[in-house]
């Protein structure tokens, strides 16, 4: 249902493309501009494998010998990490606090004060933020029903793939982790924006224990936590870099002029 929710809002969201300006900055006024940002990233984020250079190599290739390593291994580790409803209920909690909770609620606060503080640093970051979060959750939901993935806690808990094909779909998926992918997404952007060490340090502390715990929750496998993790690192980047004020990119947007509609190219140099 998540999944059908996702994709219909996109469909609400699509017919935006034709009037709103891909310039306006998301305010709290302007829910629509909002939404289309969230559209436009999306697009961005599902074209980004024909923008592959051969220096993403240097990436792609670790972190694809990790992940099938993860998935080896992922069975034994949830036999040898065992069952423990009383551990798997305190860490499911964790997981929310840190990974949803927490970071909705600082993005909606952080919002707020900075624009009652006119602090313009804090409101951009907690905007991006919401939408580098809300990129990282309409993607979890095709990726999980698209790989169809069983949870460690359904059937045999060997995370089969498609495990009785389309018959059952969808079959409890879990890969990738949506606690994962959106703590890190809201990490990246806040060290990005925030670049101290003592920021970094807790933004990715967070983040981290969001992945562990799901793991100790017996919510995902190991693998699930690594594709979420270094999926919602990279959207949070992506967000940032082209949301950003700091941030030099080019954009095409409709605009509107005594002669009718027209379009606007224009390039950021402020970075």
């Amino acid at each position: 249902m998540r999944f059908f929710a996702a994709f219909l809002l996109a469909a609400v969201v699509f017919p935006t493309l034709a009037w709103c300006q891909g310039s306006q900055e998301c305010v709290l006024s302007a829910p629509k501009v909002c939404a289309l940002h969230v559209v436009q990233d999306e697009v961005g984020i599902l074209a980004s494998p024909s923008r592959t250079t051969t220096k993403d190599l240097f990436w792609l290739v670790p972190f694809g010998v990790a992940t099938g390593a993860a998935i080896d291994y992922d069975a034994h580790a949830m036999r040898s990490l065992g069952v423990d409803p009383q551990r798997e209920h305190r860490f499911e909690q964790v997981s929310n606090l840190a990974g949803i909770y927490a970071p909705v609620a600082a993005s909606g606060a952080g919002y707020l004060i900075g624009d009652m503080t006119h602090n313009d640093l804090m409101r951009e970051t907690a905007v991006l933020t919401a939408e580098a979060m809300a990129d990282s959750f309409i993607l979890n939901q095709g990726l999980k029903y698209t790989i169809d993935r069983q949870g460690p806690q359904y059937g045999d808990g060997t995370g089969r793939f498609w495990p009785h094909g389309p018959s059952t779909w969808p079959d409890h998926p879990s890969m990738p982790s949506d606690h994962a992918m959106i703590a890190w997404s809201a990490a990246r952007v806040v060290s990005t924006q925030y670049d101290g060490w003592a920021t970094r340090t807790l933004a990715y502390s967070l983040a981290t224990t969001v992945s562990v715990s799901r793991v100790l929750a017996r919510q995902h496998f190991p693998s699930d936590v690594l594709v979420g993790s270094v999926f919602g690192y990279l959207i949070g980047g992506y967000v940032e870099s082209r949301r950003s004020r700091e941030a030099g990119y080019v954009s095409l947007s409709t605009v509107d002029t005594p002669n009718g509609r027209g379009l606007q190219l224009s390039y950021n140099f402020a970075h």
